[in-house]
């Protein structure tokens, strides 16, 4: 059936899928953090080679990640990266700045950190519709940021310790999900499981465009028979066929859409006139080309 719909909002690829980099660069940059989270390389020296990896590989993968993602027409995968690569190039500047002798303000970085607990809690509840391990992934940001807020709040370093563990985790998972991306395809099976969705929703019904392609058949085969008439819009579903039981607003809508594509002539007067790119829109249908 020829295609009278807009076109779907996700199509082919453009490019090779961009994930597996951005995870990478995200385990990466993590690992450099690691000894840093639990007290260790604190010194100039160590904190500017952090800040190192962080910029190239935390904020870097990921940017060039969520770019082409986007291009990709994932905005999902697009959006949540490019996210990260910019918070990425912040974690760089505060490295540099530390190992400089200069402290990031405290009230302004707990302000960022609150919107980015609510932003990550939110996008954790989507990445459940896709699998266990994405809501896993993004759960352990969750609990991250949690921490730090509620180390803020209660004026602690208590809650070091578990965020050290959590950067390992989200190294970890990170991995994972790119081994999958990258060698399942190789291996030609299932050697690392990204699990079944948690949250399922309601399955849309598929898009019915047999009114649409009625319509626009039984005007062509009017304008064979008659010529190039506008005939009224009240009339054209006749008393009979597929258009009979159609309900009148969703006929004007029909209508009003095969107008907006330049496939017809809706006319002042309550009358329709089919155009020759509607013309030519169901010869090609009939002729499959």
């Amino acid at each position: 059936m020829v295609q009278l719909a807009a076109a779907a909002p996700h199509g082919k690829e453009v490019v090779a899928d961009p994930t597996p980099m951005g995870l990478l660069g995200l385990s990466i940059g993590c690992a450099a953090l690691v000894p840093i989270a639990f007290g260790k390389s604190l010194t100039p020296a160590g904190l500017e080679t952090a800040a190192v990896f962080c910029l190239l590989f935390g904020a870097g993968c990921q940017f060039f990640a969520g770019l082409l993602n986007l291009v990709n027409r994932n905005l999902y995968g697009g959006t949540l990266f490019l996210t990260f690569a910019f918070n990425w190039i912040f974690n760089w500047w505060s490295l540099h700045s530390l190992a400089g002798g200069r402290v990031p303000d405290s009230g302004v970085v707990f302000a960022t950190e609150v919107a980015f607990l609510v932003i990550f809690v939110l996008i954790s509840w989507g990445f459940g519709h896709f699998s266990s391990v994405l809501f896993l992934f993004l759960l352990d940001i969750d609990l991250i940021y949690a921490f730090k807020v509620l180390g803020h709040l209660l004026g602690t370093q208590a809650f070091a310790l578990p965020i050290a563990f959590l950067t390992i985790g989200l190294a970890a998972i990170s991995l994972w999900i790119a081994f999958a991306l990258l060698l399942n395809p190789v291996a030609g099976r299932q050697v690392f499981s990204i699990g079944l969705p948690i949250f399922r929703t309601k399955a849309r019904p598929p898009l019915d465009l047999a009114a649409r392609t009625a319509l626009l058949g039984h005007l062509y085969a009017r304008w064979s028979a008659e010529g190039d008439v506008p005939r009224p819009v009240a009339g054209i579903a006749g008393p009979s066929g597929a258009l009979a039981h159609l309900p009148e607003a969703r006929l004007k809508a029909e209508m009003a859409y095969l107008a907006a594509q330049g496939l017809l002539e809706l006319r002042e007067d309550g009358s329709a006139r089919l155009l020759p790119a509607g013309i030519a829109r169901w010869e090609t249908h009939v002729t499959g080309g």
